[in-house]
């Protein structure tokens, strides 16, 4: 019973954490309910093993061994990764959460692969569910995460024939796991499954562009609360249950938003092929003329404006250049500049990264704008700076016939004045031109996002005094 209430305590903290999130305010505290929960659930599922009392001394160390060991790698990890490499890590995450509820699969096989035995109805279902899901979330991850940090192209990697291999993959899967969830299937079966199922997940997310990362990494974490939860029905554990749901349901809702945001629907997104990567070239904008500024023109703007919006993208992150802007900012607002940021949904590499980028540099929630919220407020601001956003700025999004047509974007074109920080005219992981470089009251400052912000505070302290 003590062991039922410590897991309904944990499910509870779980929900009321996830709420908290909602909100980048309350995000920190809704971070510290869900890791008590989580403790509680650890201490929960400690008392029942030792009440069952079925597991051996050499277990004890060896599940010792694996909390330190995971303990000191999450914590050198959270000290050492930086902000622009968070991405990746999630990607990670996702990885190890689908592997680690697939192997609880993979041994309930392994524990009835007896010659005539059958795995329980009640637990067929779930363990060919958690099999499949599992291990395509496994691969796929690693793919996402390699895609993120560069060790996998960016750009979508055309396999021959990878439309048919993919169905046929998917048809090995449907066969393989219908027949593992009648309980027979045996290990020859759930051999195949496995490997059918990482060769699924690698085909998949290698023909996605970079553009669709954020949609990707979101979809892969609601695959692997799916898992997970698949996971907790096989050993029958109410807090993995719940746990996974949670995360499957919140993960499912936000791959919805995000495909929502770039007005893409989840399917055309799996089917991959939108976006080439990032661009460090210095290609011309369809040939028109681009107006380059100095740091003086640009600090003037900003000096003598009564509204400022600044448009945050993966430049700064790359930079690291949060403070910078931070500092940029408060300098504006000391002089009565009206200063807020226009956040789009699908900046940077994930959902969520530029809020969590600038709430590291103490930047007030309440000037943390959402883009249906800020775009009736540019054509009352008297300069925009965008900050290495590329993609989410592109006016060419209006008209049909490009990439990223119908994609809703922020209005920085209709501010009156715009200024552009960033190092080259290189595209963005859309592979298209950006139209907002050319317009006439748009300025280009050429120049790494941390140094250019510095530059530009320098000069406004210089000409205010």
């Amino acid at each position: 019973m003590l062991v039922r209430l410590g897991y309904l305590a944990a499910a509870t903290c779980f929900v009321l954490g996830l709420h908290q999130m909602n909100s980048p305010a309350t995000a920190r505290r809704g971070n510290r309910i869900s890791v008590a929960g989580m403790l509680g659930a650890f201490a929960a599922t400690a008392a029942l093993l030792v009440h069952a009392g079925t597991v051996t001394a050499t277990a004890w160390y060896v599940l010792s061994a694996g909390i330190v060991v995971g303990a000191g790698a999450g914590l050198y990890g959270a000290r050492i990764v930086r902000m622009t490499a968070m991405p990746q890590l999630v990607s990670l995450f996702n990885a190890v959460g689908g592997g680690a509820a697939a192997l609880i699969a993979v041994y309930d096989v392994m524990r009835f692969a007896t010659p005539g035995g059958s795995l329980p109805v009640r637990v067929a279902a779930p363990v060919a569910l958690d099999v499949v899901i599992g291990v395509v979330t496994f691969s796929g991850s690693l793919i996402a995460s390699g895609k993120l940090q560069g060790v996998v192209s960016t750009q979508p990697v055309a396999v021959p024939g990878a439309r048919a291999v993919n169905v046929g993959l998917g048809l090995v899967l449907i066969g393989g796991g219908g027949y593992l969830a009648t309980g027979r299937g045996g290990l020859p079966v759930l051999l195949i499954v496995t490997l059918a199922a990482l060769a699924f997940g690698a085909t998949m997310v290698l023909p996605i562009g970079g553009a669709d990362m954020p949609v990707v990494i979101s979809l892969l974490n609601a695959c692997t609360g799916t898992a997970v939860a698949m996971a907790g029905f096989v050993i029958d554990n109410a807090g993995l249950i719940i746990a996974g749901a949670l995360v499957g349901a919140s993960g499912g809702i936000l791959t919805k938003l995000m495909a929502d945001a770039m007005n893409r629907s989840i399917l055309s997104v799996v089917i991959g092929g939108f976006g080439s990567g990032d661009s460090d070239g210095s290609a011309a904008v369809g040939g028109a003329a681009v107006r380059a500024t100095s740091v003086d023109d640009a600090a003037i703007q900003l000096a003598y404006a009564s509204k400022v919006i600044i448009v945050p993208g993966y430049g700064l992150a790359a930079a690291q250049a949060q403070h910078a802007v931070r500092e940029l900012a408060a300098l504006m607002e000391s002089r009565g500049v009206d200063v807020c940021y226009a956040v789009h949904p699908v900046a940077g590499r994930m959902p969520g990264h530029m809020n969590v980028l600038l709430a590291e540099a103490n930047v007030p929630y309440a000037q943390m704008k959402e883009m249906d919220e800020v775009n009736p407020e540019f054509p009352r601001a008297d300069v925009a700076l965008v900050v290495g956003a590329n993609d989410v700025t592109n006016p060419a999004a209006r008209r049909s016939g490009t990439a990223i047509s119908g994609m809703p974007i922020l209005d920085v074109d209709r501010a009156r004045s715009v200024v552009v920080i960033k190092r080259s005219m290189g595209h963005g992981y859309a592979g298209i031109d950006n139209e907002l470089y050319t317009d006439p009251k748009t300025g280009m400052l050429f120049a790494d996002a941390k140094a250019g912000l510095t530059a530009l505070t320098s000069a406004v302290k210089t000409l205010v005094g």
